[in-house]
């Protein structure tokens, strides 16, 4: 819910929500693995919030928990996916909202790097985000790569979210669609027919 609330634009929702589950008897029974998600959704929250020295200081403990994780721990399949790729992810979607845009590149590109097939609709939305941050910084020509990318890994997903990610790309290429010929132009159309499919 609080991950929800970030998503609806109500952070101070959102950092209620997290902080509520924080508190509760089962996050101190919680395993590593699940206290990391609770961590990184409370720092994503602060961040929307901008409350950026305690959305840090989750993140790092966030990072510290699922550390201590361990493969062979008792752990509920409801956290059976949350691993380095996704706390790379959240972490990222963090520090952009941080607006520290450089350093949220370096984890989406982790995450990318991480990440393992099984999840494509995750993964092309990873790269999504990828390429607004790298476009957010001037690097236009990187971040197209990296939308082509993305919209290579979207076929046959059918997802919101995904589409949500192309209608933000192609808002990111909207002053490039006139230039006949360009690389951004191109993606554009190409990102415009995606619509129809996903």
């Amino acid at each position: 819910m609080a991950h929800q609330a970030v998503d609806l634009g109500k952070p101070q929702e959102a950092v209620r929500l997290a902080e509520a589950s924080l508190s509760s008897r089962r996050y101190a029974q919680a395993c590593w693995r699940e206290r990391s998600l609770l961590g990184v959704v409370h720092a994503r929250g602060l961040a929307a919030a901008g409350e950026k020295k305690a959305a840090v200081a989750a993140l790092l403990r966030a990072e510290r928990d699922l550390s201590r994780a361990d493969a062979d721990d008792d752990e509920p399949n409801r956290v059976f996916f949350f691993a380095e790729a996704s706390l790379a992810h959240e972490t990222a979607a963090t520090l952009r909202d941080l607006g520290e845009l450089p350093e949220a590149e370096k984890q989406f590109i982790r995450s990318v790097r991480t990440r393992r097939a099984q999840f494509a609709r995750t993964h092309s939305v990873t790269l999504g985000y990828l390429g607004a941050v790298q476009a957010q910084q001037g690097h236009l020509d990187r971040a197209c790569d990296t939308w082509s990318q993305a919209l290579d890994a979207m076929t046959g997903v059918q997802s919101g979210r995904a589409r949500e990610t192309v209608v933000q790309m192609r808002r990111a290429l909207s002053p490039f669609r006139n230039r006949a010929g360009s690389h951004a132009a191109e993606l554009d159309a190409r990102a415009r027919a995606m619509l129809g499919s996903i």
